[in-house]
């Protein structure tokens, strides 16, 4: 079986986290499968990626039971070989990128959920840090992301006390940004997905680039990066078109 599915949906590509026995758990397959769809996703084709997982869970973090590889090495070399080099290969792709949360989102699963840029969760999903409960620390980049989607205090309670959120907590914290029937979720994750593919120009992954580094900038430095971003947005294929269909609309 393959342990992550891709499909394209005209610009827009599906991952599928795919070993729905034990919710998706991460062994040596997935990180290597996941490292081919990133690869994919980088094809200037897909301009938005949708990341889910099959059956009942998004991901259950790391295979805890998995046989470890002979060449893995100490836990930290093993770490940037496999969870490391996907996450920055994932934070590379200049689109779009939105998790479809169907189940349980835990450990590593949970870091992977928040390294997307919008997330969209069913009922059945279930934000799960898990770290902690067994004598560890985040990794896949949790401690990076949550403490910029929820703050620093937030992030601290969640990843420390092993509290879990429920589709709806996550929501009302700010975590996902939709809660839909389980039924709904990929169709609308895909649609959402299709109309960011279908922005014109470069808007979309330029935004994106501006607020990734955001955070790392000072206000100098943004406006000018701004400056640079709309000066490559303003020459991009398709902007002039938008723009006077743009025009056009307000005569009317």
């Amino acid at each position: 079986m393959t342990a992550v599915l891709t499909e394209r949906y005209g610009s827009v590509l599906l991952v599928t986290l795919n070993r729905p026995d034990v919710l998706n758990a991460v062994d040596a397959t997935v990180t290597e499968g996941m490292a081919v769809a990133w690869r994919e996703a980088a094809d200037p084709a897909v301009r938005a990626v949708v990341v889910t997982g099959a059956g009942r869970g998004f991901c259950a973090g790391a295979d805890l039971k998995a046989a470890r590889r002979p060449d893995s090495g100490p836990a930290a070399g093993g770490l940037r070989a496999t969870f490391n080099a996907n996450m920055l290969a994932l934070a590379a792709l200049e689109k779009p990128v939105i998790a479809a949360v169907n189940g349980p989102a835990a450990g590593f699963g949970l870091s992977l959920a928040c390294a997307a840029d919008l997330r969209i969760a069913s009922h059945a999903a279930r934000f799960v840090p898990a770290f902690a409960d067994i004598g560890l620390v985040p990794d896949g980049g949790g401690s990076y992301y949550l403490t910029r989607l929820l703050g620093y205090s937030r992030a601290f309670e969640l990843l420390t006390t092993g509290r879990r959120l429920t589709a709806a907590e996550a929501l009302e914290w700010g975590l996902v940004s939709e809660v839909v029937e389980p039924v709904a979720l990929v169709p609308r994750t895909l649609d959402l997905a299709a109309r960011l593919a279908d922005r014109p120009g470069l808007a979309v992954p330029l935004t994106k680039r501006l607020l990734s580094g955001a955070a790392r900038a000072h206000l100098a430095e943004q406006l000018e990066e701004e400056a640079r971003a709309q000066e490559a947005a303003i020459t991009a294929p398709g902007r002039a078109a938008a723009r006077a269909a743009k025009i056009d609309e307000m005569k009317r």
